[in-house]
């Protein structure tokens, strides 16, 4: 096993280091809690698009800056993009489609996106304390990121409804018991530990990886792929709702 490291900065928003067959992509943005704009969520699509491609790759791991996943969509850059525009469809049609494993390496907390995109990831690992939030509904918004099928399927359809209809945060304790999560370790080890899991799908033959993600991936594919289209055109009528227009000023303004 070589010991080739490349490290790239990508606009500052997102850091890339390859390391003995491990891609590490760090969402670069702290004083924003991590939260994605849209040259964020370009930065995260072409480097998961090209990573698939590369045949010197085994894994994934998927993490945030500063001791914090990501707060979900930076929403003051959300509201300025040209209507009809949707990078964070984009992103996860392209983290949905990845063809080697992803670890999630999630501390602080994941709010939104940051916690739908995660039914994407094969692992995930979060620090003790860590929150999560999917707050669309008080938003005035509806799922996003397929979490309208793929959320019952890991979670149960109550506990599903639970989190997507109340918008309640909930802890990464419950989420490893709902089976969201892998593992809950010591907060501020949930890297260490990812690369960990990572280094040993860099052992594994690529090959018997990509089969097996096929294989796992093979009976939803296709009913992902339109539950993104199909959440996409819903959410884009609630955007438009004033009960929307209302929640996001009330957050703006604070």
């Amino acid at each position: 096993m070589t010991n080739n490291t490349a490290t790239t900065n990508t606009e500052t928003t997102l850091l890339s280091d390859v390391s003995d067959r491990v891609l590490t992509l760090t969402i670069n943005r702290p004083a924003q809690k991590n939260a994605l704009d849209s040259a964020t969520y370009a930065a995260l699509t072409h480097a998961l698009q090209q990573a698939s491609e590369r045949e010197d790759l085994n894994a994934i791991v998927l993490t945030g800056a500063g001791s914090y996943f990501t707060a979900g969509n930076d929403l003051h850059d959300f509201v300025k993009a040209p209507e009809g525009a949707s990078p964070g469809l984009t992103f996860l049609k392209a983290i949905s489609k990845v063809n080697i494993p992803i670890i999630a390496a999630v501390e602080g907390g994941a709010v939104g996106i940051g916690v739908t995109m995660l039914l994407h990831c094969d692992f995930v690992i979060a620090g003790s304390g860590a929150q999560l939030r999917i707050p669309f509904v008080p938003l005035g918004l509806c799922p996003e990121g397929a979490s309208s099928l793929l959320l019952a399927r890991y979670v149960g359809i109550r506990k599903a409804n639970e989190w997507l209809y109340r918008g309640t945060p909930f802890s990464a304790e419950d989420a490893q018991q709902a089976g969201l999560i892998n593992r809950v370790v010591v907060a501020g080890e949930a890297l260490d530990t990812a690369m960990t899991l990572a280094r040993e799908m860099a052992g594994q033959s690529r090959l018997a990886l990509t089969s097996t993600k096929a294989l796992l991936q093979r009976a939803s594919a296709d009913e992902v792929a339109v539950t993104l289209d199909a959440e996409r055109e819903l959410f884009a009528q609630c955007l438009a709702s004033p009960e929307a227009r209302a929640a996001f000023n009330r957050f703006l303004t604070k």
